[in-house]
């Protein structure tokens, strides 16, 4: 990903800087007709002074990258802007955009998570020299959430299981997920959440590939594996259905953005015209 994260920044604010503005788990963006973009600096200069918790957090590009928090939508100018949701953004910017908003999204929601200390109640204070919160009273710091998540495709016989859940924002079909739990090796994550979703075994697993995924704050971590032994058997609730499915007979799969796509996309190229 040409994005690359990065705290403090001694560089002033050019016009062509990129501003990710954050209302309401909204996207500030730009509107032309049906295409969306990125405002940048001299876009939001009318209204810098509605914006909270503002700073620099990377470059896409050598591009510098700002994120702030709009309160209040009144603040902005409304000819020419709008606010939508993240996943709303899908194809209407571009793919690396839509997960430097995330990861934007994710740093404010976590500024407004720690404006307390956890551990004895008392007001934080940004820390100067890394991106963390201290506490002056306790001495606690607090640093952003990163939640680990393996995402698994399962090869059985030249097909992929795939499984759809009425937690997909669309009635899309996917590769297999879940989060790590304490004290288990990201290995020992796929074997168990493989068994506890569909009912199954896999063997032979390899590490793919990671991607952050700040929806909210999880870092997905990508593996490959084999089918082993068991059938198919899901809960009906997490998962409602799961199948095998050859490489030129998908259903509906998700977007080009995920990890969860390109585990797809690499069955596709490896398995095509191999199922018999």
């Amino acid at each position: 990903m040409a994005f690359e994260p990065a705290f403090n920044s001694s560089q002033s604010k050019a016009d062509s800087d990129l501003w990710f503005i954050i209302h309401e788990e909204k996207l500030l963006v730009r509107r032309d007709g049906d295409a969306c973009s990125v405002p940048c600096f001299s876009d939001v200069k009318p209204f810098q002074g509605a914006l909270e918790g503002m700073q620099y957090f990377g470059h896409r590009d050598g591009i510098p990258c700002f994120l702030g928090e709009l309160p209040d939508v009144e603040g902005a100018p409304a000819e020419g802007f709008t606010c939508k949701g993240l996943f709303e953004l899908l194809g209407l910017v571009e793919d690396e955009l839509l997960l430097i908003a995330g990861c934007a999204a994710q740093l404010i929601r976590w500024g407004n998570g720690h404006k307390f200390c956890g551990q004895c109640g008392g007001p934080t204070e940004d820390r100067t020299e890394e991106r963390a919160k201290t506490c002056p009273a306790c001495g606690l710091s607090s640093y952003p959430r990163l939640s680990p998540a393996v995402i698994v495709a399962v090869v059985k016989d030249d097909k992929l299981l795939l499984a759809t859940s009425p937690r997909f924002r669309s009635s899309f079909w996917s590769v297999l997920a879940g989060f790590v739990e304490p004290g288990e090796t990201l290995e020992e994550c796929v074997v168990r959440e493989v068994e506890e979703e569909v009912g199954i075994t896999v063997k032979n697993v390899r590490y793919f590939g990671s991607q952050p995924w700040p929806f909210p704050d999880s870092l997905m971590l990508g593996f490959t594996a084999e089918y082993a032994n068991g059938e198919i058997k899901t809960d009906g609730t997490e998962i409602v259905d799961a199948e095998w499915f050859a490489a030129d007979n998908l259903p509906n799969v998700p977007p080009s953005v995920s990890i969860a796509r390109k585990l797809i996309d690499w069955f596709v190229e490896n398995y095509s015209g191999t199922s018999s």
